[in-house]
């Protein structure tokens, strides 16, 4: 493969798995029984539907993005994909999507420093080559995509379609969409995946 390929990589939701952890945290919050869904998206649409809905979503992605990050789990077979990219001498880089802080009980919550911290005791930093260096943290989705311009990423995987559907998004970068639950948006552009492994398998087939 080219040595001129520069991957980008989003991270909540496409490299750390919060499922599991936004169910639990939801629970012991008293926002969703044990027969809950264990997936984000349905629990997000359960807890935005009960009163002051939002303003509870806002919280509990401050806890479980903050102080019970320690909780989420690194998603099936991304170890596979560095350490192939490693070998291959391909360069990673980690853009996303996440603001300095969150308030939590009249608590600033520091999001970047607990997700470095993630990042770090699950071997991004060693294992996987990287460095704090090739992680970028940006306030807003312009941002972010202003970056992965910067960077000169030739494709990106993310797990949100939208990002790809910015008109500011570089047409020139092959998008790759993270759906592991599946997915009915369609575009052809868009390599729509289901699994580290099958995005694994395209880029070293």
């Amino acid at each position: 493969m080219s040595p001129e390929i520069v991957i980008g990589v989003d991270l909540d939701n496409t490299l750390i798995c919060y499922d599991e952890l936004f169910f639990r945290a939801a629970a012991d919050e008293g926002l969703i029984d044990e027969s809950s869904p264990r997936s984000k998206e349905r629990i997000r649409e359960i807890i935005r539907g009960l009163p002051n809905g939002e303003s509870r979503w806002t919280r509990l992605q401050a806890i479980v993005y903050g102080p019970r990050i320690t909780g989420a789990t690194l998603f099936e077979d991304v170890g596979t994909f560095f350490g192939h990219c490693s070998a291959a001498r391909i360069q990673t880089r980690i853009v996303s999507h996440k603001t300095p802080f969150a308030m939590l009980d009249g608590t600033r919550v520091d999001l970047r420093t607990s997700a470095l911290a993630w990042m770090k005791a699950n071997g991004f930093f060693d294992r996987f080559a990287l460095s704090p260096a090739d992680v970028f943290f940006e306030a807003t989705r312009a941002e972010k995509i202003a970056r992965i311009q910067a960077l000169g990423c030739t494709h990106f995987i993310d797990d949100l379609a939208e990002v790809f559907c910015e008109t500011a998004f570089p047409g020139n970068v092959v998008k790759l969409l993270f759906a592991p639950h599946g997915t009915d948006f369609s575009l052809p552009s868009v390599h729509a995946c289901k699994s580290w492994q099958e995005i694994d398998g395209f880029f070293f087939p």
